[in-house]
C-alpha cells in the first residue's frame, strides 16, 4: 500500500493536498482571490493563488475528484514536469479569460477554484483517451471522453452566454479548455488525433 502510494503521480497528488489544506484554512486572506482589474482590490498573485481556493465542500469535492480521475493518468503519460507546466498555464489562462470578460461585463466579484484547470485537463483527457467511458453521477450512463469534453464544452459556451447559473464563472472555465487546446496544439496535437506523449 505505501510502494503503490509513492508511485502516484507526485503533482496530482500535491495540488489536491495543496488545495485540501488551503480549504480547511478556513481564514484564507481574501487577497488571494482573483479580483477584477478594477475592483481595487486586484494584485498579481491572484492570477495563480485563486486556483488553490474553494468555497464550498461541493467544490473542493467536485475539483479535486476531477483532478484525481483525470490528472493522474495524463500525468502518468507525460510525466511530472511537463504536466505542472500544463496545469499552472491552464490556472493562469481561465484567469486571464475571466479577467477580460469582467472587464467588459462591468461585473465585480472575486473568483475563485481550480476549475478552469480541471476543463484544461478534462480537454487533455479526451485528446489522450478519446474512446475511455466516463460514468456521471447525474446520468449514470457511459459517455466517450470525446463526446464529453464537446457536451460540457458547449453547455458551458450556453450557461456563460446566457448568464446562468451567475455565481459559476462560466467563461474561466472556457478559458481552461481554450488555453489547453493552445498548449496541445503547440506541443503537437492537431484535432482529430489521438494523441498520447
Amino acid at each position: 500500500m505505501q510502494n503503490r502510494f509513492m508511485t502516484q503521480p507526485p503533482v496530482s497528488i500535491g495540488l489536491i493536498g495543496v488545495c485540501v489544506a488551503v480549504f480547511l484554512m478556513q481564514n484564507v486572506s481574501a487577497a488571494l482571490a482573483l479580483w477584477p482589474l478594477n475592483s481595487g482590490y486586484f494584485e498579481p498573485w491572484q492570477i495563480l493563488s485563486y486556483g488553490f481556493l474553494h468555497g464550498s465542500f461541493n467544490h473542493i469535492f467536485f475539483n479535486m475528484f476531477a483532478l484525481w480521475m483525470f490528472g493522474l493518468p495524463i500525468e502518468r503519460v507525460w510525466g511530472s514536469k511537463r504536466f505542472a507546466v500544463y496545469y499552472l498555464v491552464c490556472v493562469i489562462g481561465a484567469g486571464l479569460v475571466q479577467l477580460l470578460v469582467q472587464h467588459l461585463s462591468g461585473e465585480i466579484y472575486p473568483t475563485i477554484g481550480a476549475s478552469g484547470a480541471v476543463f484544461g485537463l478534462l480537454l487533455a483527457y479526451g485528446v489522450m483517451f478519446p474512446n475511455n467511458s466516463i460514468f456521471l453521477i447525474f446520468l449514470p450512463i457511459p459517455i466517450k471522453a470525446k463526446y464529453f469534453v464537446l457536451i460540457y464544452g458547449a453547455a458551458e459556451l450556453l450557461f456563460g452566454i446566457t448568464n446562468a447559473m451567475p455565481q459559476i464563472a462560466h467563461f474561466a472555465h472556457l478559458g481552461g479548455l481554450l488555453v489547453g487546446a493552445g498548449v496541445l496544439w503547440k506541443w503537437g496535437w492537431r484535432p482529430g488525433m489521438t494523441w498520447k506523449w
